[in-house]
């Protein structure tokens, strides 16, 4: 590619050419969130470690009760995302669309719930735990996790559905915590309600701690169910034999043994990178 403008499904293999350098932040943009270049992958990584520290902190100030210097953090932060959620919506060529995206509105009220949480008290709190859901953002992000780490590329479904998991839990959490904390006394910090879920998850059952009435129960089902099908696909890419990822040029077909030479669906030859093993 020549270096100009990048599109919504390219990336550019070096940066824009100096007549575009002061005349459009858009393409700037769109060239760090999409190049393969190392600038445009360590700015990616950059907003991969935003997104880790972020959602560590809400995931740990979840446990603790409310203070002024919590609100103060959760402000800042919520300032600091809400520039980086801008400037995605910029390098778009349709930031409404792009606005208009399940993940994106999630995200937008996730920040928005820390950039009001000094008026709000601590209330609705549990909305910044929908800033969870960034872990399964950016396509473009795996794809360069795939080529960089070879941890990853070796362990990509696994660490997916390990994320997946992880989401659903502290997101149901929050749930949990946000309808039973003021009836129920087994539900007193977002603790006692991260471990219902997973006893939940887990078909474990204590009876310790359960959900009164119709609305609990229901909850309690969608967990259940949701939550042992994220399990099972997660022990699945565990357990079963290991496979790569490589679409066969012939037949299209994605999973492959790390040592194939042709493709099980139509006999093709397959050239699969390999860097080798020890």
């Amino acid at each position: 590619m020549d270096g100009g403008p990048v599109g919504e499904g390219r990336t550019a293999s070096r940066p824009p050419p100096a007549r575009h350098r002061h005349g459009s932040l858009r393409v700037w943009l769109r060239y760090l969130h999409r190049a393969d270049t190392p600038p445009a992958k360590g700015f990616r990584y950059g907003l991969l470690l935003l997104d880790l520290v972020s959602i560590g902190w809400i995931v740990a100030a979840s446990f603790v009760p409310t203070t002024t210097v919590e609100l103060t953090v959760d402000a800042a932060l919520g300032l600091v995302l809400l520039g980086e959620f801008g400037l995605r919506l910029a390098a778009s060529r349709r930031p409404w669309r792009e606005l208009a995206k399940p993940l994106n509105l999630a995200d937008l009220v996730a920040i928005l719930s820390l950039l009001l949480a000094p008026l709000l008290q601590g209330a609705l709190a549990f909305l910044r735990v929908l800033r969870t859901l960034r872990l399964l953002h950016s396509v473009q992000l795996i794809a360069t996790l795939r080529s960089d780490l070879p941890f990853f590329k070796r362990n990509e479904e696994a660490t997916l559905a390990a994320a997946q998991l992880g989401v659903f839990l502290f997101i149901m959490s929050g749930l949990v915590f946000e309808t039973q904390h003021r009836t129920n006394p087994g539900i007193r910090n977002y603790a006692d309600a991260l471990y219902f879920t997973v006893t939940s998850l887990t078909t474990t059952g204590y009876g310790d701690v359960t959900l009164p009435g119709t609305t609990g129960r229901l909850l309690s089902v969608v967990i259940m169910l949701a939550g042992v099908t994220l399990f099972l696909r997660l022990a699945q890419a565990l357990f079963r034999p290991e496979k790569v990822t490589f679409e066969c040029p012939s037949c299209a077909l994605m999973r492959h043994d790390p040592d194939a030479v042709h493709c099980k669906g139509c006999g093709a030859i397959l050239r699969i990178p390999d860097q080798g093993r020890d």
